[in-house]
């Protein structure tokens, strides 16, 4: 078993393939603890047991507790790293509208399409002989552009050493609820204009201007074919409208409401609020095919600063972008 007591931690472990964790995972395998104490702690959390940090609880340590010795430092950036992870994860509902996530190391990337005919989608009888229809894939004319989205961290280290690490990581989670509603209105002009390949979303008009109605919905889900209307994307102003409506004051939705907080339309769609959202119309999607995120790396901490200048200034950051699967499979309804 790997002595994870002995491990010396060096900030250029940041710099290697998937950071810190994944150097500490080569060193000291969490496979070597199975049936242990250790059992379910990853190679960092394993680290913070080692000079005995507690992130989190009313024991929390203070931000000092990091800067004991250089190499107790050198899991600070980690810890701002998945405590801004952790907020983005809270506060995101990306995963509810990507279909699929991509991962690439650089900055470049082209994804690949599918543009099929109406008579395409229909797989029609292959007679003894003849050829089989074919469907094309190629890549798109455009690059996926990607975002970087931030904030940068300015405290001194004699202003934070005294506090809590749980108030800490309150304020970074905030910070990455604030990527994460970043890269939701990313994702939401890609699936409103397109991602610069021809492919902005198609619109259905509504029966009254300035109202939805249920008609509204009913002809957003026909015009979804074939693919599946399972998710609704509304700003505030259509969400309240859409719950106003009697269809939504139905027994069975209103139990599912109150007693889980998830809201669905008569539809079975999943109804989901996004304040980033121009006012005016609503995004109807299915959410298996229409989106691909693309992210170059995690979350990203400047551990340099963090290490050598205990704090100052330092940038968290994340880079993603977004890409369109099949254009037909979102709509707009305005």
């Amino acid at each position: 078993m790997a002595n994870f007591e002995n491990i010396t931690i060096e900030k250029g472990m940041y710099q290697t393939g998937g950071g810190l964790t994944a150097a500490l995972e080569k060193l000291d395998p969490s496979e070597n603890y199975a049936g242990t104490s250790l059992e379910g702690l990853d190679a960092f959390s394993r680290q913070l047991k080692r000079f005995d940090i507690r992130v989190s609880g009313s024991g929390s340590d203070c931000v000092e507790k990091f800067f004991q010795s250089s190499n107790s430092a050198a899991l600070f950036p980690e810890y701002v790293s998945r405590a801004v992870a952790q907020g983005m994860e809270r506060a995101d509902i990306l995963p509810n509208i990507v279909a699929t996530v991509t991962d690439i190391e650089g900055m470049d990337y082209r994804s690949i399409a599918s543009t099929p005919s109406e008579d395409d989608k229909e797989l029609k009888i292959v007679n003894e002989g003849a050829f089989i229809p074919k469907t094309t894939v190629k890549t798109r004319e455009n690059l996926v552009k990607l975002h970087k989205r931030g904030r940068m961290l300015v405290a001194s280290y004699e202003a934070l050493r005294f506090q809590r690490l749980d108030l800490f990581t309150v304020t970074l989670n905030q910070i990455g609820a604030y990527i994460a509603r970043s890269q939701l209105r990313d994702a939401i002009g890609v699936l409103v204009n397109g991602d610069g390949n021809n492919n902005a979303a198609s619109n259905v008009a509504v029966t009254t201007s300035g109202s939805i109605s249920y008609n509204d919905l009913v002809k957003l889900w026909a015009n979804m074919a074939p693919y599946e209307l399972n998710t609704i994307l509304a700003p505030t102003a259509e969400m309240q409208k859409i719950l106003a409506l009697s269809q939504m004051q139905d027994s069975h939705a209103g139990m599912d409401f109150q007693g889980t907080g998830k809201m669905v339309t008569p539809l079975g769609a999943a109804l989901l609020h996004a304040p980033e959202m121009q006012s005016g119309k609503i995004i109807g999607l299915d959410k298996n095919c229409a989106l691909e995120m693309v992210r170059a790396g995690g979350v990203v901490t400047d551990y340099d600063k963090l290490i050598d200048r205990q704090l100052e200034r330092a940038a968290v950051t994340c880079t993603a972008g977004f890409s369109k699967i099949f254009t037909e499979a979102a709509k707009t309804l305005s």
